[in-house]
């Protein structure tokens, strides 16, 4: 699995830098010590972050572990990604009030599509172990997970807060959700993980590799958990509320939903989905809460940083001069998305542009009357719209010109 490059990559044991590493952006590390430790020795680890397919982009959200790999990666440590095409299917739920409805095969395949190719705008793909863990899920059977199941309790699994709220409050939870810590945890088996990556409310998930490693004979993994960042609404980043900022928005689509987050949210993505050096960050969020620092140019600033790690610092530039006329002077944007759709669906039009990313979300946007056509000046009303020649608008900040 490994390359000449990666296998002689030098390790840096620099400990500021690991320090750093340890620390910004992370909530909890099991063990510190102990991972301090190795990662001063100069021993190459193995570093593993799993992703779940539930949607085709991967958002900011997700951009916070991404960013942390990055960090292990350029300290010279071996990146194991792995899309969760197995564990997909099954459905984590570890952060939801509900159960979570089976995926099908097709849903997953489809989701996971580029998730590689996405996750290259952040990580250096060359030097990353690509895995889907289909490849060792789909082989085990039925007495090997037995084996597995073995090693915990009901009551551990039913101890866990939002599942034990489900049970006081009568609603379902399934036998089947109880089989994706075993899952998740034996990904770290297959793969001989030193350490693991995961939002906080993975921790279950993530303890699960450690007493699977330790069953199986392998050195139990380290654990490294990273803050949940809100979206534009203010609750948790998640695809299934349609409040994201998805890691392959155009710039200034990019760079206008950056903008629209509430304003004490700033801390915590300068903190945890730029790298701006960290002095630069606590003098920003210092001026901010002394009130030293105009508000608007900080997140503009925040946009245009995000902006620039994604794409380059150009796009930043022309995303943030198209903001400043689109939304500062009101007029209309000099450069628009052409999109060949006369005579189509607005709806398919809008899809086939990747402006909304489900029927569903055009749906919302018709019935909260956020897409007006420019040049009629009337706002489109009708799911089932034909799309005429001319200018549209959609929300506050999107306009494609339909030829």
């Amino acid at each position: 699995m490994f390359s000449w490059l990666q296998k002689n990559q030098p390790i840096i044991t620099d400990e500021k830098k690991i320090e750093e590493l340890l620390t910004r952006g992370v909530e909890e590390v099991i063990h510190y010590d102990d991972l301090k430790e190795k990662l001063l020795s100069g021993r190459r680890l193995r570093i593993k972050l799993g992703i779940d397919p539930t949607s085709p982009n991967l958002h900011l959200g997700r951009m916070v572990p991404l960013l942390k790999l990055r960090d292990f990666q350029e300290l010279g440590h071996q990146i194991i990604l792995i899309v969760g095409d197995g564990t997909g299917v099954i459905g984590d739920t570890s952060d939801k009030e509900s159960e979570r409805p089976m995926l099908t095969k097709e849903e997953v395949t489809r989701n996971m599509k580029t998730y590689f190719e996405q996750a290259g705008q952040i990580l250096d793909m060359s030097k990353v172990e690509k895995r889907r863990n289909s490849e060792w899920l789909h082989t085990l059977t039925y007495v090997e997970i037995g084996e597995h199941a073995n090693q915990f309790s009901v009551a551990d699994f039913i101890a866990r807060d939002n599942i034990k709220k489900r049970l006081d409050t009568g609603k379902r939870v399934s036998l089947r959700e109880m089989l994706y810590p075993l899952m998740q945890g034996y990904d770290s088996v297959a793969i001989n993980a030193n350490v693991e990556l995961g939002g906080t409310d993975q921790r279950f998930n993530l303890l699960a590799g450690r007493t699977l490693q330790t069953y199986m004979g392998q050195e139990p993994q380290n654990i490294l958990t990273t803050p949940i960042i809100d979206g534009t609404d203010g609750r948790k980043m998640s695809s299934s509320w349609g409040n994201t900022v998805n890691i392959t928005e155009a710039p200034g689509e990019m760079y206008a939903k950056v903008m629209r987050l509430n304003d004490e949210l700033m801390p915590t993505y300068f903190q945890n989905i730029t790298r701006l050096p960290l002095d630069e960050v606590h003098t920003i969020v210092a001026s901010l809460q002394e009130g030293t620092r105009n508000v608007r140019d900080t997140k503009m600033l925040l946009a245009h940083t995000i902006v620039s790690l994604l794409h380059n610092e150009k796009l930043a530039d022309e995303a943030q001069d198209a903001f400043v006329t689109t939304f500062q002077k009101r007029e209309t944007p000099k450069e628009i998305q052409k999109v060949a759709g006369e005579g189509k669906l607005l709806k398919e039009v809008l899809l086939e542009a990747g402006i909304v990313e489900s029927k569903t979300d055009f749906k919302r946007l018709v019935e909260s009357r956020a897409i007006e056509n420019k040049t009629t000046k009337k706002k489109v009303d009708d799911i089932e719209a034909v799309a005429h020649t001319g200018t549209y608008k959609i929300g506050k900040h999107r306009f494609i010109e339909v030829v």
